[in-house]
């Protein structure tokens, strides 16, 4: 099953995540298949395109419990 989680990256104390598409079985940082954006917590930026991920949401992906908070938050 495919996964659309964040992907923690950034330096000790500034963190900064990637938006990936992964295997649930896979590590999110190493194994992902693509990265469909990014958000950064410190300045509350987003950038996340949704109609990339409607194809894999269309098979069957589904969004981490975290990036469904992320994207609440944000739509806000």
């Amino acid at each position: 099953m495919l996964k659309i989680r964040l992907s923690r990256s950034g330096r000790k104390h500034v963190p900064f995540f990637h938006i990936v598409l992964t295997e649930h079985k896979q590590s999110a940082k190493h194994g992902y298949i693509k990265v469909l954006g990014f958000y950064n917590p410190i300045t509350k930026e987003l950038k996340f395109d949704e109609k990339d991920a409607a194809p894999y949401l269309a098979n069957g992906a589904q969004y981490s419990e975290t990036l469904v908070k992320v994207l609440e938050r944000a739509k806000k």
